[in-house]
């Protein structure tokens, strides 16, 4: 897995969309990052590419035998099109200004098509970790590519990606870095199509849906707005966003520990911490009764010594992860805070933090569980401009605080990975334009208890990144939520079975969308399953249907109705193929009746493309659900081998 950082405010200034002078001093002509040696352009449908050159320069753009021209605006932005092309290559893709001599060239393109993969974790689980390794050996395409966008938050959309497009052709030697589920589709829709093929994977582990839309159509739904604005301001004045967020945190505190006024003092650069203990070097180390205290609050302290010149270059504070929640301060001023206990901090900070000589730094952190991963003093640095750091080894003092429990403090909304925005800005927004023939979506464990808005953001993400690549009809695969977590004995509400509905709800609101079951490949103790080849080939599955107009169903079974029918109830199910079957035993199971929001348990029986649930029509029941828990079990398939799609039905 790629590691999770956060960039902030520094890395925001190089790729803000109106950076109009950045893109001025860019005079010889170029392509934007996406365009790389290895590339693949979509097929038969015009090719826009774009990029920069000195403002009002024209520039003649060369794929193959076919050229265009263009003129770069004011701003130094240029963008043309080229007539769309058949699949074929490979090509050289060049560009070249007034002198008519090539600028820059790009080497290996080929003319296919072309599939971005997006969403957390589950998409981004790489080749190296899935199940069915034997692939590797035999993983030898030249016509395959994929390119993985660099982790980037950024609170505006970002022009460019901040370097050029590493694109890659399968190779045993490149395919363990590819992510699973997109490779996998890729693979299985290159052995009927027949041409050369490129995914982008452009995700992010543990992130919110929410962090995927842009701020125009987030700002559609209800309670976006204000996070927005604060995202936005966070973009074009960070020096006044970040202290006004410390306050906010600083506000939540004191409503939460009674001791938050009194341990202000902490933060100073002048307060006395001689008292406190200091941290030893391992877990092991500390004192038995102060391990006890570690969920609650711990601060802790340190001094740094860094010269003029080191002042001068400092650039952010890297600290690893802190417990679940933390406040850091330099010299008494809050620099960031974070609200997740696996995500590594690196917080920015404006020219006068620091100064020569002597620094403190001061860390409130908050839910450390029985542990004080921060003890590992060799994460923690000044981060220098030039990448050398000076590091933060010490000595360490802490003091235990209050033992507060259950807090809930929001996080900043561009704080990753609970985000507004910020991941469409900087790894949706620098791809616009590019040709696709289908995009994949695979996420949603983050928004888990969430069912209620997750249906509104799926159906306006699908409709923001059609928008996004000017592709209003483009096919569109979510991959639901497998199982994942406690089984169960009797039913209950369940919060991923919620958003499972929910996802199934808004693809079956949209024409040109598909859904792939995959609760039978989940792994109920790792809520990221290794078996990524089957959920891949459920992907191709759809896109055989819906993208590539073959003929067949783009699903499994899905439940139309239930109705009642004498003493029993009928659940009639759509998309079968060769009849229902169960394995492992004579019922039907996963299968519940319930009357308003208690249910119970029934087995079913198998009769065609039906399950009959016998004795369950009473006049008091109400629905009928199936699969409804985390990690369900069922043994409900069709004859192609694919799973029943969970559900919940009035019964009629």
């Amino acid at each position: 897995m790629r590691s999770f950082t956060v960039w902030a405010a520094g890395l925001t200034a190089a790729l803000l969309a109106g950076s109009a002078p950045a893109l001025a001093q860019a005079t010889a002509p170029s392509f934007a990052n996406i365009f790389g040696d290895h590339a693949v352009l979509q097929r038969d449908r015009p090719i826009t590419l774009w990029g920069t050159a000195a403002p009002g320069e024209t520039v003649t753009v060369k794929l193959g035998e076919r050229s265009v021209t263009a003129r770069a605006a004011s701003d130094g932005k240029w963008r043309a099109t080229l007539p769309a092309m058949t699949a074929g290559g490979p090509y050289t893709l060049s560009i070249g200004g007034a002198t008519g001599a090539p600028t820059q060239q790009i080497s290996d393109v080929l003319v296919g098509d072309v599939f971005l993969c997006g969403g957390q974790s589950n998409m981004e689980f790489q080749i190296r970790h899935a199940t069915g390794l034997e692939v590797v050996p035999s993983s030898n395409d030249a016509q395959l590519r994929f390119v993985t966008i660099p982790d980037t938050s950024v609170p505006a959309p970002a022009a460019d990606l901040p370097s050029r497009a590493e694109w890659k052709a399968v190779t045993p030697d490149t395919v363990g870095d590819a992510s699973a589920v997109c490779y996998f589709m890729a693979r299985s829709l290159r052995a009927t199509e027949q041409v050369p093929m490129g995914f982008i994977a452009s995700e992010w582990g543990g992130t919110r849906i929410e962090s995927w839309i842009s701020a125009p159509s987030l700002g559609k739904l209800p309670g976006f707005a204000d996070r927005l604005a604060t995202v936005a301001t966070y973009g074009s004045n960070p020096a006044e966003a970040i202290p006004r967020e410390g306050a906010r945190r600083e506000r939540a505190w004191e409503a939460y520990d009674p001791a938050a006024k009194q341990e202000r003092a902490f933060r100073a650069a002048t307060f006395d911490d001689r008292g406190w203990t200091t941290l030893p070097g391992d877990d092991g180390q500390l004192p038995a009764a102060d391990r006890t205290g570690l969920d609650g609050v711990v601060w802790l302290r340190t001094v740094v010594d860094l010269t003029s010149e080191q002042v001068a270059a400092a650039k952010r504070i890297q600290l690893g992860p802190i417990g679940k929640f933390d406040e850091t301060y330099i010299n008494g001023r809050y620099v960031g805070g974070g609200s997740v206990d696996w995500v590594w901090r690196n917080y920015e900070f404006p020219a006068g933090v620091l100064k020569p000589g002597r620094n403190v730094v001061a860390i409130r952190a908050v839910g450390a569980n029985g542990r004080m991963a921060f003890t590992n003093t060799t994460n923690r640095a000044i981060g220098l401009n030039d990448g050398r750091s000076v590091p933060l080894n010490g000595p360490w003092r802490y003091r235990l605080g209050s033992p507060i429990k259950d807090a809930q403090i929001a996080p900043a909304p561009w704080e990753v990975p609970n985000s507004v925005t910020t991941l469409y800005n900087g790894m949706i927004a620098p791809l616009s334009g590019y040709g696709l023939k289908l995009a994949a979506w695979y996420q949603g464990e983050s928004n888990t208890g969430e069912a209620g808005a997750y249906r509104g953001l799926l159906t306006n993400l699908m409709a923001d990144w059609r928008r996004t690549f000017a592709q209003p009809d483009l096919p569109f695969f979510v991959v639901q939520l497998t199982a994942f977590g406690k089984p169960q004995t009797v039913p209950i509400d369940s919060g991923w079975a919620a958003l499972r509905q929910a996802e199934a709800e808004a693809v079956a609101a949209d024409a040109h969308a598909g859904l792939a079951v995959t609760l039978d490949v989940g792994d109920r103790f790792d809520i990221h399953p290794a078996q990524k080849k089957v959920v891949g080939e459920r992907l191709a599955r759809l896109a055989r249907v819906v993208a590539y107009r073959h003929p067949g169903l783009r699903s499994g079974p899905e439940a139309a109705d239930a109705v009642r029918q004498g003493s029993d109830i009928v659940v009639r199910f759509r998309n079968v193929t060769n009849g229902l079957q169960r394995y492992g035993g004579a019922s039907a199971i996963g299968f519940e009746r319930c009357t308003g929001t208690t249910c119970s348990f029934v087995d079913g029986t198998v009769q065609g493309d039906t399950v009959v649930l016998p004795g369950a029509n009473r006049p008091e029941v109400t629905a009928i659900r199936y699969a409804w828990s985390d990690a369900p079990f069922v043994n409900l398939f069709d004859g192609a081998d694919l799973p029943a799609a969970p559900f919940t039905l009035p019964v009629r």
